[in-house]
């Protein structure tokens, strides 16, 4: 698989390291998941230390650096909680979320809870990006990548497409 990259975002105030890229990886024998050197390239050190892991909205884990997490229950406190669906949301968004510290050898044991709902056993794709990584069975990633990707075009378009475009040479 590819590498992974950094990328950073201009114009931010405290600039945030945009995580890019895929990497196929194994649980060791009691759960744990090393985090690829690549990987630990892109992340400030002094944001190595501390991890929080949650559902993803399909069926993965997301795993976002303590600072990251942080910036993220920050905006959802926002969130007005005498709205139903907005406790629903927060329920559902914080259920099962673990801190994780990585070990001396770059290891972080992924909750027992949150890997069977993952359907996480060995085989692991980390599938980083904006500013988190997402950790998926390398099975259901491949699906969920097979799924529809002669579409990708139509995707693009629909999500993309009615974006402002700042191309000085579009005639559409």
């Amino acid at each position: 698989m590819g590498k992974l990259f950094l990328h950073l975002h201009p114009n931010k105030e405290d600039l945030m390291a945009a995580l890019i890229g895929e990497y196929e990886c194994r649980l060791d024998e009691k759960g744990r998941l090393m985090l690829p050197a690549t990987l630990k390239k892109q992340v400030p050190a002094k944001d190595l230390k501390r991890f929080v892991i949650n559902r993803g909205f399909e069926k993965h884990l997301n795993l976002y650096t303590g600072k990251e997490w942080d910036k993220i229950t920050e905006e959802i406190g926002k969130l007005n909680l005498y709205v139903q669906k907005n406790r629903e949301f927060v329920r559902r968004f914080n259920n099962g979320a673990t801190e994780l510290e990585p070990d001396g050898s770059s290891r972080v044991l992924l909750p027992k809870s949150l890997a069977v709902y993952a359907g996480i056993n060995k085989d692991v794709v980390l599938f980083a990006h904006t500013n988190r990584i997402e950790v998926w069975a390398k099975a259901e990633y491949d699906r969920a990548m097979k799924q529809g990707g002669e579409d990708f075009a139509k995707l693009a378009e629909e999500v993309m497409g009615k974006m402002p475009n700042d191309n000085k040479g579009d005639v559409s």
